[in-house]
């Protein structure tokens, strides 16, 4: 389906802002095509509302409009009714790409990789808890109670509310690739996997299924979190970002059969570059306060910058499988990325190593928990992240330096916010009431 037919009545028109979070509005499906505007002044939004300056946004120049127009290849049936189509907007300001715009930065991204001669192609993983009422909560939820639960679980005992089988089932009416979906490691936690495509379908589909799921759950009485670590104590919530890339021809570019490992040598140059930018991925990738408590040593969370065959306790996984399935499994994002920028920031560190050759470090050879062969992590919390990122310069500016100025503006506030509230970061100490109430309603 790539326009709007006869049958819809209305248009959903979204897209992605600067925290990932869906914006947008209805439209008449008959004027749909017109495009919309809306004030740029939501990327200088932060969750509580608050407004800054921060580029992109326009606050102190008119607060301008941007305009968004339906991109008719992602035009699809809405799990809301049978009269509405959901869209993804281009965004637009006077008649050139929004250059803050999340979709125009991964655009950026494949357009690099397309220069070298290859195409990127991505599937992604994600991770969330299913909550359910609870009147003595002062968010009105808790972690979904089902005892009966394991990992790798499926079935009733699994899923008690049925929820995520109205999720599946509602993915398969609505067009969304699922691969696979089970209970992961810890009660009332779920993995939702969708199938590979090239990188923009691929986060256009895991941005708009993130919430169809939200809002398949809430339909049934339920909530979805897919906030980085909701709960002390509990596995966090990843995404996990799988890369391959396809050369002229269509082959998987990863392999080389004729190699010990079955990697190529673009493989090695590309997994140099996730290592050597794995603290610039980590800032787009967990860009919460909340990210840092998921993100610790001996937590399968990705947290040192290192790479490993088969292994789990690595920021860069290379799954067994060769052949077309060749892949990198970056294993650094939580549930509260944008999915766009995530994917972007994946690919232009992974090109980064590529262009420049970089020399690949070894494996990891240690068990990943105790040992590691590497000393170097994510940054501690947002705010060295950002000081990170705004030193990272080769990077950015591969990325896209407006759209890193904008975010690290907005960010910046939201730590400032932070230590309002709470003073210090503790890592390792409880789940902060202002982390659930600046996150939990929109992650």
């Amino acid at each position: 389906m790539n326009e709007i037919d006869d049958r819809f009545d209305r248009v959903r028109l979204l897209f992605p802002d600067h925290l990932g979070l869906a914006r947008g509005k209805y439209l008449p499906a008959r004027i749909a095509g017109r495009g919309t505007g809306h004030c740029a002044t939501i990327w200088g939004l932060g969750y509580d509302r608050s407004m800054v300056p921060a580029p992109g946004s326009y606050l102190l120049d008119g607060l301008v409009d941007v305009i968004a127009t339906p991109d008719h290849d992602t035009v699809r049936a809405s799990w809301e009714d049978d009269v509405t189509a959901i869209a993804l907007a281009d965004v637009a300001l006077h008649g050139e790409p929004f250059p803050f715009a999340a979709r125009h930065v991964l655009r950026q991204a494949i357009a690099a990789w397309d220069d070298l001669g290859y195409r990127p192609q991505v599937g992604i993983e994600l991770e969330a808890y299913v909550l359910e009422p609870d009147d003595s909560s002062p968010r009105g939820w808790r972690r979904l109670q089902n005892p009966r639960a394991m990992v790798y679980g499926t079935g009733i005992a699994n899923d008690p509310g049925g929820v995520i089988d109205d999720i599946m089932s509602t993915a398969r009416r609505t067009g969304f690739r699922v691969e696979s979906i089970n209970a992961e490691f810890d009660e009332s936690q779920y993995e939702l996997t969708l199938e590979y495509d090239d990188a923009l379908p691929a986060a256009d589909d895991a941005f708009l299924f993130r919430l169809m799921a939200r809002e398949v759950a809430l339909a049934k009485g339920y909530d979805l979190t897919f906030l980085g670590l909701p709960f002390e104590g509990l596995s966090g919530s990843g995404v996990h970002v799988n890369l391959s890339l396809a050369d002229r021809d269509g082959n998987n570019a990863l392999l080389d059969p004729s190699a010990d490992d079955g990697l190529s040598a673009l493989a090695k140059h590309a997994i140099a570059g996730l290592c050597a930018h794995h603290r610039s991925v980590a800032a787009l990738g967990a860009p919460t306060v909340n990210s840092y408590r998921r993100l610790q040593p001996a937590t399968l969370s990705g947290y040192w910058a290192n790479w490993g065959n088969d292994h789990r306790c690595v920021a860069n996984r290379v799954p067994i499988a060769r052949d077309s399935a060749t892949r990198i499994e970056s294993r650094v994002a939580d549930g509260a990325a944008n999915i766009h920028l995530a994917v972007a920031a994946v690919l232009t560190a992974a090109r980064l190593g590529v262009v420049g050759e970089l020399p690949c470090p070894d494996p990891e050879s240690g068990d990943g928990f105790e040992e590691v062969n590497t000393d170097v992590a994510v940054p501690a919390d947002l705010a060295e992240a950002l000081d990170h990122l705004e030193s990272a310069t080769d990077f950015t500016a591969a990325l896209g330096q407006d759209v890193v100025d904008n975010l690290v503006a907005v960010k910046r506030a939201e730590w400032d916010r932070f230590v309002e509230a709470e003073e210090k970061f503790d890592p390792t100490g409880p789940v902060t009431e202002w982390e659930l109430n600046e996150y939990l309603r929109y992650h």
